[in-house]
């Protein structure tokens, strides 16, 4: 999930009040200005008194930010991995359902964490590929042998009517896990962190 702010944005002469959300490849305004500014066309970036000035070849873009003003200069300009965004860590127990792309399995391996074939009260990270509703089968059974922080990403394909946000996260909630997070894992794939509620951990 991307930060947000509440601020004033200057744009092409314009100047407009707008919801300023950090997501993680793009800046977006919302509001009756509207904007989306991949990172990857941004030439340069720097924070001054409080502003974020972002160039693309469309020219300068002013976020009136206060003191976030800095700290979203160095997300933007020095953005998280995926696994770092994720969560594993070097010596974590991880579970993998599913097909998943080999740059994420070569990426999660280099993080050095412990490849395990079936989720045990000392797995800390389990990973779920759905392609349909008949895959969200698995979840309660998953939900069962979660112990204490343990966390479920559910991960699915953007914009399919076959299977939506609603089917992934109702599955969860049905299973009595809570959804803390989601993540863009690729151009095409998001995915939703569960968990175990606090009081039955």
């Amino acid at each position: 999930m991307g930060q947000e702010v509440t601020c004033t944005v200057r744009h092409q002469g314009k100047s407009a009040k707008g919801k300023a959300l950090l997501e993680t490849s793009d800046l977006i305004l919302r509001g009756n200005l509207r904007l989306k500014i991949p990172f990857s066309t941004i030439t340069s970036l720097r924070a001054v008194d409080g502003e974020l000035h972002v160039r693309t070849k469309g020219g300068v873009t002013v976020f009136e930010l206060g003191e976030k003003a800095e700290k979203w200069r160095e997300k933007i300009a020095n953005p998280k991995s995926l696994i770092e965004k994720l969560g594993p860590k070097s010596g974590d127990a991880v579970v993998i359902f599913g097909n998943f792309e080999a740059d994420f399995l070569r990426d999660l391996k280099k993080v050095d964490v412990v490849m395990e074939e079936k989720v045990s009260a000392a797995t800390q990270w389990i990973f779920l590929s759905v392609e349909e509703r008949e895959s969200l089968k698995k979840v309660p059974g998953i939900a069962k042998t979660m112990r204490g922080a343990a966390g479920l990403w559910i991960v699915y394909a953007k914009g399919q009517k076959e299977l939506t946000e609603n089917d992934v996260r109702g599955a969860g909630l049905k299973a009595e896990l809570v959804d803390v997070k989601v993540a863009r894992f690729s151009e095409t794939k998001t995915g939703l962190k569960f968990v175990v509620p606090r009081e039955r951990r």
